[in-house]
């Protein structure tokens, strides 16, 4: 047994409750605008996170918050309230997300489906699957997105930006999934059992690493990375073949990406902290 495979267990389910809670939001449409005072809510529950241009995006149970380069104070982006429970950025300006939206807007299905912003998270609409589909797990790349419905636990797979779909069956619970830069078919996930890739989308699966778990990122470089629930950080430069540890965040994660050659992770705390050096040291990124 390699040591750096086993994962804390309490460390790790703390971890995935956190990335899979669930709650209420608000409505699919969103004008930016000043927060209407103390019973607007403040920042809750980061769920995913993003980067468009040299802003930070923060995908939360209360909406979506920002924090331009050079800022590390988080502030509300918009009117939306909508519980942004999966969010990934497709290209510059353009976003999708997964979630539940206010109960007050009682003209909207308890669960979004695929809905997506081409203004910068200024305004949302719906894509697909509303009403059947919850995304906790969201990514993308390029025109390829790939979600873990919460509904049946079945990983969906687009080749067209969401517009389509095709369901398939994981190995396991899935906790977090990652697209290899340079291949949209290959991916990988990390599960109730391990660590597993695929070469066709989700088809069929192989294992990699049965005693390891986390949140996935991989950036364009190559190497991927995986943090645990106890916050350390590990990297493969083999696709998730081997793993060594690399550094640790110094708490619970809550969501995990990487930009460019960055990775950022988010906390229980609701800070955001980033890395520009493959998980060694980490800084302040954005804090509420």
């Amino acid at each position: 047994m390699h040591r750096r495979d086993v994962v804390r267990p309490v460390a790790l389910v703390a971890a995935v409750m956190a990335l899979a809670g669930c709650g209420g939001g608000a409505n699919q449409t969103a004008t930016p605008q000043a927060p209407s005072g103390p019973a607007d809510g403040g920042l809750e529950h980061i769920h995913g996170l993003g980067v468009s241009g040299e802003t930070l995006f923060i995908a939360t149970h209360t909406g979506l918050w920002t924090a331009p380069r050079g800022d590390v104070q988080a502030r509300r982006f918009g009117s939306s309230r909508q519980d942004i429970m999966g969010f990934s950025v497709l290209r510059e300006g353009r976003f999708v997300g997964s979630g539940h939206p206010d109960p007050s807007q009682t003209d909207q299905p308890p669960n979004l489906g695929l809905i997506e912003s081409r203004d910068g998270g200024r305004s949302w609409r719906s894509v697909s699957l509303r009403g059947d589909a919850d995304f906790h797990v969201l990514q993308s790349a390029g025109n390829s997105v790939y979600g873990v419905n919460s509904a049946d636990g079945q990983i969906m797979a687009s080749s067209d930006a969401g517009r389509s779909w095709q369901r398939h069956k994981p190995p396991a619970g899935v906790f977090s999934l990652a697209i290899d830069p340079r291949a949209g078919k290959r991916i990988l996930v990390s599960t109730e059992r391990g660590v597993f890739a695929s070469q066709n989308g989700g088809e069929q699966w192989r294992p990699l690493r049965t005693r390891l778990a986390g949140l996935l990122a991989w950036p364009a470089g190559g190497r991927l990375y995986l943090l645990g629930g106890d916050g350390e950080v590990q990297m493969s430069a083999d696709g998730g073949q081997t793993w060594k540890p690399t550094g640790a965040i110094g708490g619970e994660p809550t969501a995990f990406i990487a930009h460019g050659a960055d990775l950022y992770a988010s906390l229980s705390d609701n800070t955001v902290k980033r890395s520009a050096d493959g998980g060694r040291t980490w800084t302040l990124r954005a804090a509420p």
